[in-house]
């Protein structure tokens, strides 16, 4: 069984990358994927979506004679960063605190 990476989720780690660094669409999605099993046709709508949001802006940049389209991350992305590393945060503390009691030799 695979957990599937999807909402917040996905917006925090396209977020957290682009903190980082401006990156094109297939790099990121391509970092992302050598983590997540997640599809490109998954990550370039949330892609569109933190852009519509005004949490990431677009610019071109010439490539071999090619555009290519790069992200970057904006203020309103790096708040937005934040409240999905805080969810994230409560959300895997939750879990854990179900999830760790497997092994821990409970008699009940």
């Amino acid at each position: 069984m695979a957990i599937q990476a999807t909402g917040v989720l996905l917006d925090g780690c396209v977020l957290t990358l682009l903190a980082d660094e401006d990156a094109y669409g297939y790099s990121l999605t391509q970092r992302i994927k050598s983590v997540l099993d997640v599809s490109e046709s998954t990550l370039y709508p949330v892609m569109r979506r933190l852009q519509t949001d005004e949490c990431l802006s677009v610019y071109d940049m010439p490539h071999n004679g090619r555009n290519r389209r790069y992200y970057k991350i904006t203020e309103r992305g790096l708040r937005r960063r934040d409240e999905c590393a805080a969810e994230w945060a409560d959300f895997k503390g939750r879990i854990d605190t179900i999830l760790g009691g497997f092994g821990g030799g409970s008699d009940e």
